[in-house]
């Protein structure tokens, strides 16, 4: 919370007039910051954007080469090479899920550096996706964890028939 404090102190709103008929005017309200505020916005946009996707590749990593060493110091059987290529395959979603969500969270990173005025007439479905897509990783953390992982999926159904189990008896 305390690195965006500066939004609400350091917002000004412009509007922006778009006559599409004599009739229907559509107003759109877009943020703009003094240079040094906008310089310190962008650096905290990226920084929440890819501190955390670094943190959980690297997290990820650690892991599966730290399974793969023991796996590989226990196992002398199979070579080094191939534990890690078994550990890769076993926690895959571990380094899909950070870039999902990365890719997701691009349209809204766009969205926010963009300081100038536009006619939104011109543009208004990239606008409107973009500002919706930007709110699908949270919508989608089951689709995006729990499915990819054979563990998170087996304990999730496992959930799911306890109860079932106990009505029907």
């Amino acid at each position: 919370m305390g690195s965006i404090i500066h939004e609400p102190i350091h917002r000004e709103l412009h509007e922006v007039n778009t006559e599409t008929n004599k009739v229907d005017i559509n107003r759109w309200c877009l943020t703009r910051y003094s240079p040094s505020v906008q310089q310190y916005n962008t650096i905290i946009l990226f920084f929440h954007l890819i501190g955390p996707c670094i943190i959980n590749l690297g997290s990820a990593l650690f892991i599966i080469f730290g399974l793969a060493q023991q796996r590989s110091t226990a196992q002398t059987s199979r070579t080094p090479r191939e534990h890690i290529y078994n550990q890769f395959s076993e926690h895959k979603q571990l380094l899909i899920s950070p870039i999902i969500l990365l890719i997701l969270s691009l349209p809204r990173l766009i969205m926010s550096m963009l300081s100038e005025c536009i006619n939104p007439s011109n543009h208004r479905l990239l606008f409107i996706f973009g500002y919706f897509i930007s709110f699908t990783p949270s919508m989608l953390i089951f689709i995006i964890f729990v499915l990819p992982s054979a563990l998170y999926r087996k304990k999730f159904q496992e959930t799911f028939r306890r109860p079932r189990r106990l009505i029907h008896s």
